[in-house]
């Protein structure tokens, strides 16, 4: 058999049908999927490959994913974190009045790098932050985060969508130093999230997907929107989820609880096709109602929600609902690395239930590999080592003294690495990340840029004040 490449020697974690751990293991790689796999002596005989790398003393599995994050974030941070609500008030003034298409592109191309750094080779990146802000008022911001991402090799899917009525929204651009306001109607917003799927959707050997996103609506708005902006709310809500059904596009959500999946029921947004974020203090019925229409959860123990309330991901879990696992991005206080975050979700989850065998290691792993791929459709493509599969392959090195002794390898993995483990990263057969050094791009240029743009969107904002450290910083 040829192969394009092989890679040989390592602990080979399938997360297949069997979870099969092939110890000494290989994987061949042709034309961009895996067309092999087993033992690196059966292998060896079997395959010849143009290109044969040895990772031995490396843990082998497929690439991460991150099922729910936010563009954007990667400049902003911890800005204003300690002022009450001033970091959201900072993200909405950023992804609509200081964020020009060369911002969204250079916060694109560090995100995506901090991703591939770390092992996720495909991550959910809603195009703008908080309650309701999406930066949907021209396709041009959308195609910039896409260039962004396209340019370090990771897969995105990216969400967008109009934000909360009522309408419109005040936005603004930039031209060189002199700001431009304008008002947008939802029908504005609407047309672009159209434009954005039909330009993107699918493009670039599948390295890009589009995802329809409208804001959740909860008791509070109900009760504080005057009833025509409600109502007006609801019609919008059901006509991004026929556009996103029809077109065969995810559907998401950020920010549910308490009540808002009851909503979401009687609006008819839910479904196999739905991603619902955070889901924290569920009533029961809800949580029934989330496997009985088999709708899919992005659980993100590490964000601000799961702080506020708790995400019941173990008891959908156990009605057969598929929850997987988000970083909610790297704002205010987060990262991308989602070894962070599946240590972070077993602890969160034994210290609910005082029980240290809840949410098992196996499990959580399975909720950023073939679960994540499931949340967002792709389990034919992406998420385990199969035969007939993507070739999104990750490897990590065990030669660290916090992975020793590396005779427990899946435990190891889940357990004790971070994103700094890892060694290789390959996605659709292209070797993207080499020996935790080499990437397709000029880092260097990739930070200065990011931080070029941020010294701007601080200028634009009038934010030098959120930079400094609070008065209770020490305590």
């Amino acid at each position: 058999m040829q192969a394009d490449t092989l890679l040989t020697g390592g602990a080979v974690v399938t997360m297949d049908p069997e979870r099969r751990v092939i110890e000494n293991g290989a994987v061949a790689v042709s034309n961009g999927m895996v067309t092999a796999i087993g033992t690196a002596a059966e292998l060896g005989e079997q395959v010849h490959a143009a290109e044969v790398i040895d990772v031995t003393g490396h843990v082998v599995f497929p690439g991460l994913i991150d099922v729910h994050a936010h563009a954007g974030h990667g400049l902003v941070k911890t800005m204003g974190m300690h002022g009450g609500d001033r970091w959201e008030a900072i993200c909405g003034k950023v992804y609509t009045q200081a964020s020009p298409p060369d911002f969204w592109y250079a916060e694109a191309r560090l995100a995506a790098l901090e991703r591939l750094r770390f092992g996720v080779t495909t991550g959910v990146s809603l195009l703008g932050g908080g309650d309701t802000i999406m930066r949907s008022d021209h396709p041009d911001y959308a195609a910039a985060h896409c260039r962004g991402v396209l340019e370090v090799g990771t897969r995105s899917v990216v969400a967008v969508g109009p934000t909360r009525a009522p309408h419109p929204i005040t936005y603004a651009d930039w031209d060189q130093a002199v700001r431009r306001s304008y008002q947008v109607s939802f029908e504005q917003q609407f047309d672009t999230t159209k434009a954005v799927a039909e330009d993107w959707h699918g493009t670039h050997e599948g390295r890009i997907n589009i995802a329809m996103l409208y804001p959740v609506l909860r008791d509070e708005h109900q009760r504080d929107m005057v009833a025509e902006d409600y109502a007006t709310a609801c019609d919008q809500s059901r006509a991004v989820r026929a556009y996103a059904r029809n077109r065969g596009l995810i559907f998401t959500q950020d920010g549910h609880w308490r009540g808002s999946i009851r909503r979401a029921e009687k609006l008819g947004l839910l479904g196999p096709d739905a991603l619902l974020s955070h889901c924290i203090d569920l009533h029961d019925d809800e949580i029934d109602l989330v496997a009985k229409t088999n709708t899919k959860i992005a659980h993100n123990p590490s964000a601000n929600a799961s702080i506020a309330g708790r995400c019941p991901a173990t008891e959908m879990m156990e009605l057969g609902a598929c929850v997987a696992l988000g970083s909610d991005a790297t704002a205010p206080d987060r990262s991308g690395d989602m070894f962070r975050h599946m240590q972070q979700a077993m602890h969160y989850h034994r210290r609910h239930f005082r029980d240290a065998d809840v949410l098992p290691i196996g499990k959580v792993l399975e909720m950023c590999t073939i679960d994540g791929a499931k949340a967002l459709g792709m389990e034919d493509r992406i998420g385990s080592l199969e035969v007939g599969k993507a070739a999104d392959i990750v490897t990590l090195d065990l030669s660290r003294p916090h992975l020793q002794p590396g005779n427990m390898p899946v435990h190891r993995l889940v357990c004790f690495a971070n994103g700094n483990d890892v060694s290789n990263v390959m996605v659709g057969g292209e070797m993207v990340l080499r020996e935790a050094r080499a990437t397709r791009l000029d880092e260097s240029e990739v930070l200065r840029a990011a931080a070029a743009e941020a010294a701007l969107m601080i200028e634009r904002i009038g934010g030098a004040e959120d930079l400094a450290l609070p008065i209770d910083f020490w305590g």
